[in-house]
């Protein structure tokens, strides 16, 4: 059986009064995910365990079928797999953004999708600068980067990865003193970040982002903190073998932990400007190989927390014309095979963050009846009455029932 998940990443959202009361994935014109409902059944998923935070990483790590509550450690090893970096026991990795502050104002979580070749600059020059035998410092890709700590003492790694952090994207434009790391453990990376605005804002990059009117990247924000986790194979957990497509560090980090290939698109950005077409290709071409593929978009998260409604209907609709369209295609000719379009949670643009609702799934194939919804959308979802309480739980039915 070939089997597809392709996830838009917040792409569920709220209903917007400029949208006449509709989302915008309502909104938007999606023909390959609504004939994919009119062959299938919609309902939604939670993928977000109670409890736990309405995170990318929860809510992925959900959909590749593990279970946060048992194999989630943090953000920052998941990230640090993809580039190649090895927490070893004792150390904690820090996701370590480059952001833009305005005083005590958090103007951008991303310093204005710094480009990954400014970024690499300043993060080596961090690490010279403020880097040591027990504190490394790693460039990621743009604005996503690492700090890697080695712990001194069991006291030490429960202190640090207890400390209270604050994912940057949830507080833009709000005060940073209010949102700063609190806990046993937060008086070292407080030092860290104090000391890198004042590294950061005398560097040459940032004089000429400010000459151009660009948001500097003149301070970093730690957050996602964690050790390293213990997952079996996805083989092994599935019984098939297959690969996963995304220019995310997070998901290429589970799917590498985890055992899937990877498959680098040229082009993709993590951002609007990603190769959509070519991700599609990609998959398409994967599955006439292997049996599995994960197919990543970022770009509708990133509409979201910029609070940009109509970059997030354009990111919906280049994601249905060009990923899904082409998987689709590609897969309805087969015998057997079955599809999974969702979001992993929403973003809703009125927040500008992450919420923990249901999210709005679709699967058609191979033992999936139809139930009777002839669109893709979060109030069909609803309507459906059809609840999955976790990702793990879906992706296990999926891959291993034959019938949903």
């Amino acid at each position: 059986m070939k089997i597809a998940i392709l996830v838009g990443d917040g792409m569920s959202d709220y209903p917007i009064q400029d949208l006449g009361n509709k989302t915008p994935l309502e909104v938007a014109k999606i023909p390959n995910m609504n004939d994919i409902a009119k062959h299938g059944m919609i309902g939604l998923v939670k993928t977000v365990p109670r409890g736990m935070k309405p995170a990318s990483d929860i809510a992925n790590l959900s959909i590749f079928g593990y279970d946060p509550k048992t194999y989630y450690t943090g953000r920052g090893p998941l990230e640090a797999a993809n580039i190649g970096v090895e927490v070893a026991e004792g150390e904690i990795a820090f996701r370590c953004n480059l952001i833009t502050a305005n005083n005590d104002t958090m103007s951008d979580y991303s310093a204005g999708h710094i480009s990954d070749k400014e970024s690499k600059t300043l993060m080596e020059y961090l690490d010279k600068k403020l880097g040591n035998d027990r504190i490394k410092f790693y460039h990621g890709k743009s604005y996503r980067n690492l700090v890697v700590i080695k712990t001194r003492s069991r006291d030490d790694l429960n202190s640090l990865m207890n400390t209270s952090c604050t994912p940057p994207h949830d507080i833009t434009g709000k005060n940073i003193s209010k949102h700063l790391p609190k806990g046993k453990g937060s008086s070292l990376l407080l030092k860290l970040m104090q000391d890198s605005r004042a590294i950061l804002e005398k560097h040459d990059i940032n004089r000429v982002r400010v000459d151009l009117k660009e948001n500097p990247a003149n301070m970093i924000w730690f957050w996602g903190q964690g050790t390293n986790p213990n997952m079996p194979s996805f083989k092994g957990m599935f019984g098939v073998d297959g690969a996963v497509i995304s220019a995310v560090d997070l998901i290429n980090g589970i799917g590498k932990l985890v055992g899937l290939d990877l498959i680098q698109v040229p082009g993709a950005t993590g951002y609007y400007d990603t190769n959509y077409k070519g991700k599609g290709e990609y998959a398409v071409n994967s599955l006439k190989k292997k049996d599995f593929i994960f197919v990543h978009v970022e770009a509708p998260d990133e509409a979201g927390h910029n609070g940009d409604m109509r970059a997030k209907i354009t990111a919906i609709e280049n994601f249905d014309k060009y990923v899904v369209g082409a998987i689709w295609k590609y897969l309805k000719g087969s015998e057997n095979y079955r599809i999974m379009v969702l979001s992993d949670h929403a973003t809703p643009v009125v927040l500008r963050t992450h919420v923990s609702d249901p999210a709005p799934f679709v699967v058609a194939g191979t033992g999936v009846a139809h139930n009777g919804f002839p669109a893709y959308s979060e109030s069909n979802a609803k309507l459906s009455k059809v609840i999955f309480k976790s990702g793990a739980e879906l992706t296990g039915d999926l891959i291993k029932k034959q019938r949903l």
